[in-house]
């Protein structure tokens, strides 16, 4: 009878473990939960490197996150939707890019603010945008000499 005692002990406490390892998890990766913000949209030439839960940064600091991408079929330019945090106003002027944290870091998207007076409102479209620049292909042109001189 101790043996089940301890053993229930034992597997109560794994689980409790698990259950708040996986919690830990989803805070750190910014999965679920109740994170305030409002929408904004984006469409790019080139979102290589973004994915759901790709980080928006604003000066370096995280103000949202990327909550979907998919294919525009008209445009054939990727459509992101993503989050700002509520309190953050982006002027209507602002540029959304993809930037990269150094050659081996992975990509995120970096709002650049203007100087607009008038601010996006949930929902909003970013037609601003600079899509992502493919480290191959810059090697490659460089390697070939694909520079134009004048």
């Amino acid at each position: 009878m101790s043996h089940s005692t301890t053993e229930v002990a034992v597997g109560g406490a794994v689980l409790a473990l698990a259950i708040g390892f996986a919690v830990y998890a989803g805070q750190i990766a910014g999965v679920g939960g109740a994170a305030g913000g409002y929408p904004l949209s984006a469409s790019f030439r080139s979102a290589e490197g973004v994915s759901l839960g790709t980080d928006v940064r604003l000066a370096g600091v995280k103000v949202g996150t990327v909550t979907g991408i998919d294919l525009d079929p008209q445009s054939f330019r990727a459509r992101t939707t993503f989050t700002v945090q509520d309190g953050v106003m982006l002027p209507d002027d602002s540029q959304v890019v993809i930037s990269s944290e150094g050659l081996l870091g992975g990509n995120f998207v970096e709002i650049l603010p203007g100087g607009s007076p008038f601010n996006y409102e949930a929902g909003d479209e970013v037609l601003d945008t600079q899509g992502a620049v493919s480290l191959i292909s810059l090697l490659l042109k460089f390697v070939a000499g694909g520079g134009d001189s004048e």
